[in-house]
């Protein structure tokens, strides 16, 4: 069985920095590619950034390209959203998702999702 452990959600201030991590437990002798989707009060889901396992290719989504990098730890299992320059319309609940297919930038290309982190950006 496959759990994410999401953490580094929280308040944060425009302009600053904030870091999301999420990590594999569970089946870990497979290497997942994982992604972040956030969703606003009264909005769909939004892909924000995918990362492969090994770290070499990444996606973004185009409202946070240029501020927004996820990178792996020195465990394959484990990744990292480094938020930087957050505005408030950044401010969402963010979902933490793996898949041991291919990195994409689909909801449904990820099987197994975290609870997901309340990032709250103030002005």
């Amino acid at each position: 069985q496959v759990e994410l452990i999401e953490s580094g959600g929280g308040l944060a201030q425009a302009g600053g920095s904030l870091r999301l991590s999420c990590a594999v437990s569970g089946r870990t002798d497979k290497s997942y590619a994982m992604a972040w989707f956030r969703q606003a009060p009264g909005k769909e889901r939004e892909f924000v950034a995918s990362i492969s396992w090994s770290g070499h290719v990444t996606y973004y989504g185009d409202s946070v390209k240029g501020r927004f990098t996820a990178s792996r730890a020195s465990t394959s299992n484990s990744k990292f959203l480094e938020m930087t320059s957050p505005r408030p319309e950044d401010t969402a609940v963010y979902y933490c998702a793996a898949t041991s297919g291919g990195v994409g930038v689909h909801n449904f290309e990820y099987e197994y999702w975290g609870q997901g982190t309340q990032v709250t950006v103030s002005s």
